[in-house]
């Protein structure tokens, strides 16, 4: 009865209690009505891709539309190649054919709200990581259509965390509100990064443990995730995010 009693007020404190303070700021948060009235053109966060020749990646994460913004981002990965004219984005989303490319610009607005920048690899680096993501992306088991789930996954996060796992020059995790994330390729209930530096074991998205030098030590519940990162000083708290020391 102590345990239970203990497991209920840690999950009230870690858990309820961000979200519920997730959900009141953002009910006070203009936002768009519909997809149709949202901003979903470029910010310009990412470089022009003429200002430089070198490969690029990025991955990107921006707050997504309705009410389940305040508990969720939607992320995507861009890629460039070397003295590329322009970035190739890599979306999931839950209409069509899932897996979508160049559905918008590299560094768009997602349901107007702004995006930011993940992970980033650039010249020697990024062009050395690009066949691993390009095959990441192909290898990609929930890629069929209606291989989309919102909640637990498999969705948006659950291919990029996908693409973060299989490649570790990447060297990120997703945001601890990237609901999604922890739903692992295939449905597998374990899984460990080819360099082996993180574990990763869930019950398929609902319930599950990453620990590691990048994840640092995370738990996850229900999409959201709360813990601490060592490596770039953190909190992970659910609906919020990071917050650094």
């Amino acid at each position: 009865m102590r345990f239970a009693k203990t497991a209920i007020l840690f999950i009230a404190l870690v858990f309820i209690a961000p979200m519920a303070f997730a959900g009141a700021w953002w009910s006070t948060v203009d936002r768009p009505s519909s997809w149709r009235s949202a901003d979903w053109s470029a910010t310009g966060l990412l470089p022009s891709p003429s200002a430089s020749t070198d490969a690029a990646i990025y991955v990107l994460s921006a707050r997504t539309g309705g009410f389940k913004g305040a508990f969720s981002v939607h992320s995507w990965i861009a890629v460039k190649e070397r003295n590329a004219a322009s970035y190739t984005r890599f979306d999931k989303v839950g209409w069509g054919s899932p897996i979508r490319r160049d559905a918008y610009a590299a560094d768009a607005a997602w349901y107007s709200n702004r995006p930011w920048i993940v992970a980033h690899l650039s010249g020697a680096e990024a062009e050395a990581a690009l066949p691993r993501v390009e095959a990441a992306i192909a290898a990609y088991p929930f890629s069929k259509r209606g291989d989309y789930r919102i909640w637990p996954g498999p969705n948006s996060n659950s291919f990029v965390a996908h693409v973060l796992r299989e490649v570790p020059q990447l060297d990120a995790v997703l945001p601890p509100n990237a609901v999604g994330r922890d739903y692992l390729s295939g449905g597998e209930w374990f899984a460990l990064d080819p360099d082996g530096l993180d574990v990763h074991v869930s019950l398929a998205g609902l319930a599950g443990l990453s620990a590691g030098l990048r994840s640092g030590i995370e738990i996850n519940l229900l999409g959201q995730t709360a813990g601490i990162d060592f490596k770039g000083p953190a909190l992970k708290i659910p609906a919020v995010g990071r917050v650094g020391f």
